[in-house]
């Protein structure tokens, strides 16, 4: 029970850190900023494949999320 809270907060964590990157994009590429939105995409697909990596999402999440991203931003 312990060590699962321990990973609980831990997965939190980072889902949090993602979250808060990829909305950071989603809030620039709505106010029009394409250049502040690609300098907070690389932040944001770096957090997606470190979740990914750490087994908190799976990896095909983290490519699912960062395709919708990119083809948001018009890449």
């Amino acid at each position: 029970m312990r060590q699962s809270n321990r990973r609980r907060e831990f997965n939190l964590k980072i889902k949090d850190s993602v979250k808060k990157s990829v909305k950071e994009v989603k809030k620039l590429i709505a106010a029009g900023d394409k250049s502040g939105a690609a300098a907070k995409m690389r932040d944001a697909m770096s957090a997606l494949d470190k979740a990914a990596k750490k087994h908190v999402i799976h990896k095909n999440n983290a490519a699912r999320r960062k395709s919708r991203l990119a083809k948001a931003l018009g890449r």
